[in-house]
This record gives C-alpha cells, structure tokens and sequence, in this order.
C-alpha cells in the first residue's frame, strides 16, 4: 500500500523482523522430524546459513569448522587473510584500538595489496579440512582473481558489494557483465546485495545460483546512515521471493534467496525463512563466537572504504562456541544461541517440514509483538527485555 509522503511523493509501508510474527498453524510437529537442509547447485548442507565473508568472522579456521557442523563459511578473498602472511597481529590490534581511531587506522591496515598467492593458499587450507570451500570477490576484482581461485579449487564464489546490479553504468571503464561473466565461469556463482523485486530478478536473470538479499541490516553496518539507502529486510526478502516465483515461472529454473543481514536470534532467523529465504547469511552472531578472528570485536567489508566507510568497528563480545551458538545448547535466554535449533522448533511449534513448506506460513504485521506482557522482563533486562 502507497503512503503519501507528501505531494509529488509516495512510497510502500516497509517491514522488518522487529515489525512482525509467525501465525501458528492448525497443526504441530515433532521438532525431530523437521528437516532444516537445504541444496545450493551441487552441495548440500545441514544449516541454512551461509558465514558472512567478513574478517571478523571467517578465517580459514572457522570456515572449516562451520562447515564441520553442517553450514557454509564464505571467506574475503580481498581481506586480511589475503593480504598479509600472518594477520593476527592485525587482528589483535583492531580489536583494542579505541573507538576514535579505529575507521583511520584500519584504512590504514588494509591499503596492502591483495596477494595472488596467498588466495590460493587459503582456499587450499579450507580444502584440505573435506568441507566445501567458498568465497567472496567484489565485482570490481572478480575478473582479475577468476582464475586463481579455479586454479585453487574453490568450490561456490560469492560476488558481493553493498549493492550489485546486473546492469552497472560507469563513463570510466568497461563494468562487469554479470550475464556474460557466470555463463563462461567454471563455478556456481551467488551474488549480491539487493533489496527490491526488480533488482533481484535481474541478479536471477545473470545464470546466479543464489541472491543475497539485504542493503544496511548488518549491526556492522552504516549504509543506510551514510547513503540513506537500504529496505527492511521482512520486505525485502518478501520481494526477492516474489522475484523468485516470477523467474522460476519464465524459465522452470529456481534461484535461491539467501537473507544477508539483520539476523540477531533464532526468532529473526525463522522470520526470514518464513518470509521466504532460503537460507541466510549471518555475520555478527559468528564474530560473538570464541573461535572467532576478531576477537569479539566486529566491522563489515566496507568499513574501511579509503575515500566513503559504511561501517563501524563494533564490539560484540564472547557468546560462547560456534558449536553453541549455531546448534547449541544454549544456557541462556535471549535467543543469541543455538540459532538453528530454534529455527527447528519454530517450524515444529508451526507446523511445517521443511524449509520450502515454512516459506509458506502465514505472517502478520505485529508491532507489539516483543514487548506485549514483557513489563517484568524489560524493567529487570532478562529474557526479550
């Protein structure tokens, strides 16, 4: 529904998860049955979750150890890791900077150029482990770093900027074309950021296996403060869902929506499946885990832009394991850990099987929804308080 902003101008009421509730069904399942796998091209996983290629949360460790327990972790082959021999030192030093200088000084840190070489080692080191190995180019290198990570054995790339469009205009050199690009690459190929039907389809149009959907959730994230562009994500997803049906309607090909951002809780998990992703990319919740790189601090790939950051350097702090935080058990009560295993019970408390089944459940606009009966827990910050 258009809203007036006022004359000459309207726009579409948005919503984000914050904004709305999964209906229960007239039937409930046993959380045992329910299966949350899903397939992206040739390789199937037991989670719906794909790590966010961000150098606070993936490092070749922890994109072994996330595939060992069923996800994906997509590592930034234009990060740290791609950029110095030993980055821990780096690491160590951006998570103690103080908050004034950290934007300046990891500019500073990451002016050092990308190294070919160790691309491919990297990848090599995830590979070695038997999980699948993916991960993440803008589209301003993909064609200068394509062939190596073949030559490496990459298994998914992952082309992702703030926003990617498969029609970029520069007057300044020739841009990637995505089409053209995916139809002669070895590889499946997700790319992304986008948050409206239009720009999804067209991403669909390229040959991509997946899109990533979301512009500015992360809590990483300062786009939408910087550009004032961004679209909250329960609409957003729900679009590019819409997107989806249209072009598996055109073409009998389905293309997978991956919910990039925003994602804070087992709840925000379930909400993006049930408004239609299948499955999604978290960051922040991974930077929380004690395997994590950054050390419980957590900044976004665009932080350290030379000329424009949009993002911040934020501390996330020690949520427990990844093992905990995706599969649990979880020993406390905010829902921060054990993401997937409330995904499965949520599901089972709604009735549905499997992931294609809850895209379908019934949503509604519920702006009370976590603070309705809440008043001891917010006076005394426990549980959703």
């Amino acid at each position: 529904m258009e809203v007036d902003i006022g004359i000459g101008k309207s726009g579409r009421r948005a919503f984000g998860f914050d904004d709305i509730a999964i209906v229960p069904s007239r039937r409930t399942r046993d959380p045992e049955d329910v299966d949350i796998s899903w397939q992206l091209d040739a390789f199937r996983f037991d989670l719906p979750m794909l790590g966010a290629a961000m150098d606070s949360a993936i490092s070749p460790a922890t994109a072994v150890a996330i595939g060992s327990l069923g996800g994906l972790g997509i590592l930034n082959l234009e990060g740290l890791w791609t950029r110095y021999e030993d980055p821990e030192p780096y690491f160590e030093e951006i998570a103690e900077l103080p908050s004034e200088k950290a934007t300046l000084r990891m500019q500073e840190i990451y002016r050092e150029p990308v190294k070919v070489d160790l691309i491919g080692r990297r990848i090599t080191e995830i590979k070695r482990s038997g999980v699948v190995a993916a991960g993440s180019l803008t589209p301003q290198r993909v064609r200068s770093y394509a062939r190596s990570v073949v030559e490496a054995g990459l298994d998914i790339l992952v082309i992702q900027g703030t926003v990617v469009s498969a029609e970029h205009v520069s007057s300044r050199d020739e841009p990637l074309n995505l089409k053209e690009f995916i139809a002669g690459f070895e590889l499946p190929v997700v790319v992304g950021g986008c948050a409206s039907f239009s720009t999804a389809l067209h991403l669909m149009r390229t040959g991509a296996v997946g899109v990533l959907v979301g512009v500015g959730p992360g809590a990483a994230c300062t786009t939408r403060g910087v550009l004032g562009v961004g679209v909250p994500q329960a609409t957003a997803i729900a679009d590019a869902a819409g997107a989806r049906i249209r072009y598996l309607d055109e073409t009998g090909r389905y293309v997978h929506v991956i919910a990039d951002g925003g994602m804070r809780t087992g709840g925000d998990v379930a909400k993006a499946i049930a408004c239609g992703a299948d499955s999604v990319m978290i960051g922040s919740p991974l930077a929380a885990a004690a395997e994590a790189p950054g050390r419980g601090a957590h900044w976004g790939m665009a932080t350290f832009h030379p000329t424009l950051p949009r993002g911040a350097r934020v501390q996330v702090g020690n949520l427990g394991t990844l093992e905990e935080i995706l599969i649990g058990p979880a020993h406390e009560n905010d829902g921060r850990r054990n993401l997937f295993g409330a995904l499965r019970v949520s599901m089972a408390t709604t009735g549905y099987a499997d992931v294609k089944e809850f895209q379908k459940a019934e949503v509604m606009v519920a702006p009370s929804f976590q603070t309705e009966g809440k008043t001891l827990q917010r006076s005394q910050q426990v549980g959703m308080g």
